[in-house]
């Protein structure tokens, strides 16, 4: 009986240690949950949403001849469109999911609706606001997306991956669709689209390609041998180079094979100030639980590091801060200080508080 009962009592131990889930950083692991994490798709994995064959006929769907020309938002020849007509379906990035009803569709986010995305048409070429909007909400639209794969609350949450007493809003769940509440709609979303800038966030104010004011927060260069112009690359300036000593600029960096910023298709001018962000910016799909700087971030304190994060977010953004001192700032107040940088102790003129990762 003893034997069993210390069996019991250690098995509650690493129980309760999984739960607790206390990262630090370089050594960002979720006791070996695969960093897809919520997107394996409850097993279905990559082909949840990418169709390795075929794309969304790939998936089931009924892409192709049938589909018609879109004109407007959810209609193909003056009616709504049925399920699974997208005719584009598998184009970009081999997307197994019907994007018919989201072309055209327009979003009224943040600051009740000030900024409004209207998502374009079907298009064969390729399209940030297609690709890293659009197809997001392909899933996470809970207008169009209920009963699908996603049960509408936080992965992180049910499978017991968050820290202990953090986010768990007296044991409800934490929600994962968009647009629900038919009072509130978008407007409590965090804007993304053509109009939610690094202008609009004054990051930057300059509208010159290559000529940079010394108030911009980040200097941009522009590769001007594409047609359009291309970014080539970004240096942060000013009291934004000491928040960056100081933590980063993941999400604007981006990844290793684009930045977290976009290009506007009809923009030619190199005006740094439309700039705009997308989903993609602040999340990366394909990790749920590690950010590893991509070696874009020189002179930041996390440049070639690896740190933990929650819910897909693009940068270190660990909310189980035990040992926190006066003296440092979270990982998930620096993220959001990335954009908001009027709001930093380096703007303040504070510059020795560290970040705790």
């Amino acid at each position: 009986m003893r034997k069993l009962f210390l069996v019991l009592l250690c098995l509650a131990v690493f129980v309760t240690l999984a739960a607790a889930q206390n990262f630090t950083a370089g050594t960002s692991t979720i006791n070996g949950v695969d960093v897809l994490g919520a997107h394996n798709n409850y097993g279905r994995g990559c082909a949840g949403c990418h169709a390795p064959h075929n794309g969304g006929k790939g998936n089931g769907g009924n892409a192709g001849p049938n589909a018609g020309s879109v004109t407007a938002h959810g209609t193909s020849g003056g009616s709504e469109y049925a399920a699974n007509t997208d005719p584009y379906a598998g184009v970009d990035a081999l997307f197994g999911q019907d994007l018919s009803t989201l072309y055209g569709y327009t979003l009224m986010m943040g600051d009740n609706g000030r900024f409004s995305e209207t998502l374009p048409l079907a298009s064969v070429a390729p399209d940030e606001e297609i690709s890293e909007i659009a197809m997001c909400l392909a899933c996470h639209d809970g207008n169009i997306a209920m009963g699908g794969m996603m049960r509408g609350v936080s992965y992180e949450g049910q499978m017991g991956l968050l820290p202990a007493n953090v986010y768990t809003n007296g044991g409800k769940t934490i929600p994962t669709l968009l647009g629900t509440n038919s009072l509130i709609g978008y407007n409590s979303t965090h804007p993304v689209g053509t109009q939610a800038t690094l202008g609009a966030a004054h990051l930057v104010s300059g509208n010159t390609m290559n000529s940079c004011k010394t108030s911009d927060s980040l200097c941009w260069t522009w590769n001007t041998d594409n047609n359009p112009p291309t970014l080539a690359s970004v240096v942060a300036q000013g009291t934004y180079a000491n928040f960056v000593a100081n933590y980063g600029y993941p999400a604007i960096a981006g990844s290793a094979y684009e930045f977290g910023a976009h290009v506007p298709p009809s923009d030619t001018t190199g005006d740094p100030t439309k700039l705009y962000i997308t989903c993609t910016t602040c999340h990366n799909q394909h990790n749920m639980y590690i950010y590893v700087e991509p070696g874009k971030q020189t002179g930041a304190k996390i440049y070639k590091g690896t740190y933990p994060t929650y819910f897909f977010v693009n940068s270190p953004y660990n909310m189980n801060q035990p040992n926190l001192t006066a003296q440092q700032a979270p990982s998930t107040t620096q993220f959001c200080r990335q954009c908001h940088a009027s709001e930093s102790n380096e703007a303040a003129g504070v510059n020795n508080v560290s970040t705790s990762f």
